[in-house]
């Protein structure tokens, strides 16, 4: 890197020539619009706007029928001569119904919608203000195509199109948020994330390997979090927010508070928000299986089954969370534009509900105790960013990042002194430069190069509770470091205006140490190192067509991979009563070939339908299966014989689904929109036996009425999903009965369910605002799919914001 600064920072001295520019905003908020599309068909000439809303038209002089387009807008063709006599200010307005939104972040670089060859969803800050989250789990599942499972009331793992957890991957701010230890069982971190400081949310359905690398198999989740703005003018700006909220359902006290500071070149936010929930309350009508009619509690050094007062109350199942965020932007020219951004969040412990409902043959509970310890999440992000027309790019990103994770489980059985502590801890940098260029009029140029280290540490501590006396115990993973070096470029090429073509490729060396010496004690592993060193490739390409703009179609295939990480070569933990999963340190890794087409349709002024089509193999699937641990298929495991487990790849996993959504712009102010989303997935093992992916959810999906009118916006709508029979189950899920209900032949089974819901949202003023809803007004008890905790019977929220 340091031999390229020297030229990079002389390309940078570089001068453009004349040229006459063009800004084009939104007719109704003056907001500039990025990627307009600028073009003449007789000479084929060709432009788009930047980030500013700005674009070079010297070559359109003394043009007529210039057209001037962007989805989600009305276009508009001009004269040159109209244009110089509007002082080329072009305001575009916007159109009564859209195919796509118009700008996602789904990559390193902010893109058109009409130029990403996937389908993306965008969650906007008006609609989490309107729906009102608690989490930024509950904040992906208002997108209507996330499936949001749960453990427990603390929690939240998302699932898209039959992948979860470590085939799925975060960014906040464009930095990677997964880690070597994320799991292929359900994961937590995305409560860490605060929605109140999150500006919008864009989902990019399908790999993304070629920006993000590793994991990005099923979906990337990019969260763009508050963003220090400049003052327009020589006068310091100062605006902010304050809210408080309240539910019912689990008696949450919310309270958050925003300020945001900008001069001409300085500017800054800063963010905090505390959250408190207490045990969860569910429906009233539902499966009896559901209930909780008694819980653990300790009693003159005794483990008592004591009944609960109110059977629909989940104790243990309340926690509390506090996040933190500043920001700090310096923009000394136009060129040059520096931010840091710090994040924190910290929760207090939370109870995995799940475990607490598992029992032995002989009626009594398994667990006395079993929580998530404080899960803590701390980044710094420094951003540097150049824009400037040079040989080797236009646009210039470096980003370096450090992330610190703690996690922690503890847990106890019934009646047992023995109280067992396992410590993680994670250490994850990055460095990213990420360049654009514009090549020509009509085709675009991303590159740029990634390295991630992770280090992880884990510690094992067993203590008795009665005697107070602590050892060393075994720990969950091994002392590893685990980095991944990449190196990729996409190309965007116009082979007309209504059509492009977009290709990548990407390579990427990954590479992982393990020391097993802390376990080597309390385990019999055939084993004390491990290490992989392996590259891996992968490549895109799509076409995107949108003869009108009324019309819209992509088509697109590409590969994504997940090399192994430190959880899936060394983790020890009981996955389910009687079994527990030991190393495999010889996986390879997992590969995905992924096809989509996608078709979207405006109808006449008032009706869009949008399709979406995919089917994706896994190749190598890292999964569960029985395995030997030095010849013995059981070992005992917390005093217990368990059957033994690993990780192992698999002969394939292959998913196919169906996204649709339905948008009817009605008379005097009503929208319908309904969004449907059908996957199936299935494993085959080398013997040939085929059994149902574990994180392919029923069919499920949403339907809204939406009311807007001046201050006012109303919402009724519906949330659903599919029922899953015992013989659909995957077999895992078959070995956790306690989560579901029985059938009439005393199976378990997932039930459909559906909620009927009511938000509003109302601006008292300029500022103040109010907000309320009743959620699950049927008072309907049910379970998601796969979840330990039953979600919320009937809740009322209500939100008061003040705006300054």
């Amino acid at each position: 890197m340091k031999k390229f600064l020297p030229l990079i920072f002389l390309i940078l001295l570089h001068v453009n020539g004349f040229s006459q520019v063009l800004f084009v905003s939104d007719q109704e908020t003056g907001q500039p619009l990025a990627f307009v599309s600028i073009s003449h068909l007789t000479s084929k000439r060709f432009s788009t706007t930047d980030q500013a809303g700005k674009a070079d038209i010297s070559s359109f002089r003394g043009l007529d029928q210039i057209e001037i387009r962007l989805f989600g807008y009305k276009a508009q063709k001009l004269n040159y001569t109209d244009l110089e006599q509007q002082k080329f200010l072009v305001h575009l307005l916007p159109s009564q119904i859209t195919l796509q939104q118009a700008i996602v972040s789904a990559s390193s670089w902010s893109q058109s919608r009409q130029e990403i060859p996937a389908r993306v969803t965008r969650i906007s800050k008006e609609e989490t203000a309107l729906r009102n989250p608690q989490t930024a789990a509950d904040l992906l599942g208002i997108s209507g195509d996330v499936f949001i499972q749960k453990s427990q009331q603390g929690g939240g793992s998302p699932m898209i199109r039959g992948f979860s957890t470590n085939r799925l991957l975060y960014t906040i701010d464009g930095v990677r948020m997964n880690t070597a230890i994320f799991r292929i069982g359900n994961i937590q971190n995305v409560i860490s994330l605060d929605p109140f400081a999150t500006e919008s949310t864009d989902i990019y359905f399908g790999p993304g390997a070629i920006i993000y690398g590793s994991d990005a198999i099923g979906a990337v989740m990019s969260f763009q979090t508050l963003t220090p703005r400049l003052s327009d003018t020589n006068m310091l700006k100062v605006s902010g927010s304050a809210v408080l909220r309240a539910s019912s359902a689990n008696q949450e006290k919310t309270g958050h508070v925003d300020v945001a500071l900008g001069g001409e070149k300085w500017a800054s936010v800063t963010s905090f928000s505390s959250n408190n929930f207490g045990d969860l309350k569910m429906g009233k009508h539902g499966p009896e299986e559901y209930l909780r009619p008694n819980f653990v509690q300790r009693i003159e050094n005794r483990d008592e089954i004591v009944p609960n007062k109110n059977p629909r109350i989940q104790n243990p199942s309340g926690y509390s969370q506090v996040n933190l965020m500043q920001k700090i932007r310096f923009k000394p020219n136009e060129a040059w534009d520096f931010r840091y951004g710090f994040h924190y969040s910290e929760s207090s412990s939370y109870s995995r509900y799940d475990r607490h409902i598992r029992f032995r043959a002989n009626g009594l509970p398994r667990s006395a105790e079993w929580s998530y310890g404080p899960q803590t999440w701390m980044m710094h992000h420094l951003q540097a960013a150049y824009e400037g027309e040079t040989k080797l790019f236009d646009q210039l990103t470096i980003r370096l990042a450090r992330q610190d994770f703690e996690e922690s489980r503890i847990d106890r059985n019934f009646n047992d002194p023995i109280r067992r502590t396992r410590l993680e801890e994670v250490v994850a940098l990055s460095a990213n430069i990420d360049f654009f260029k514009n090549v020509g009029e009509r085709a675009k140029l991303y590159y740029g190069f990634e390295s991630i280290r992770n280090a992880v540490d884990s510690r094992g501590t067993d203590e008795n509770i009665d005697m107070g006396t602590k050892v060393t115990g075994p720990a969950r993973y091994p002392i590893s470091d685990w980095s991944s070096h990449a190196a990729y470029a996409t190309y965007q090429q116009k082979i007309s205006k209504n059509s492009l073509i977009q290709g990548g490729l990407r390579y990427n060396q990954f590479i992982l140490n393990a020391d097993f010496s802390n376990n080597m004690p309390f385990y019999p592993l055939p084993f004390e190192t491990a290490a992989i060193n392996k590259g891996a490739v992968t490549a895109s390409m799509g076409w995107v067509f949108n003869p009108t703009d009324k019309w819209m179609m992509h088509v697109n295939a590409s590969t994504g991979f997940r090399s192994p990480n430190v959880d899936d070569i060394g983790k020890i933990f009981d996955s389910e009563p009687g079994t527990v999963l030991v190393p495999n340190p010889n996986l390879d890794a997992e590969y995905a070939y992924n096809a989509e087409l996608n078709v979207g349709k405006v109808f006449g002024e008032n009706v869009m339908l949008d399709l979406t089509a995919y089917y994706t193999l896994l190749d190598n699937a890292i999964v569960r299966r029985d395995f030997l641990l030095n010849g013995q298929d059981s070992i005992l495991y917390d005093g217990e014989l368990s059957r033994v487990f690993a990780l192992q790849n698999a002969a394939f996993a292959r998913i196919y689904g169906l996204q649709a959504a339905l948008e009817i712009k009605l008379p005097r102010g009503f929208t319908f929109i309904t969004r449907l989303n059908y996957q199936k997935g299935t494993e085959e093992t080398d013997d040939g036996i085929q059994n149902p992916s574990r994180h392919a959810p029923p069919l499920f999906g949403s339907a809204r009425m939406e009311y807007k009118r001046k201050k006012l916006r109303l919402e009724g709508y519906t949330e659903f999903s599919g029922k899953m029979d015992f013989n659909q189950l995957p077999l895992e899920e078959k070995g956790k009965p306690e989560i579901y209900a029985i059938d009439e032949n005393g199976r378990p089974y997932s039930p459909s369910w559906l909620t009927l819901n009511l938000k509003a949202f109302y601006q008292l003023s300029d500022l103040f605002s109010i907000s309320g809803g009743l959620e699950n007004i049927a008072d309907v008890r049910y379970r998601t799919y796969s979840s330990g905790i039953v979600a919320p019977g009937r809740n009322f929220i209500l939100s008061l914001r003040a705006n300054f």
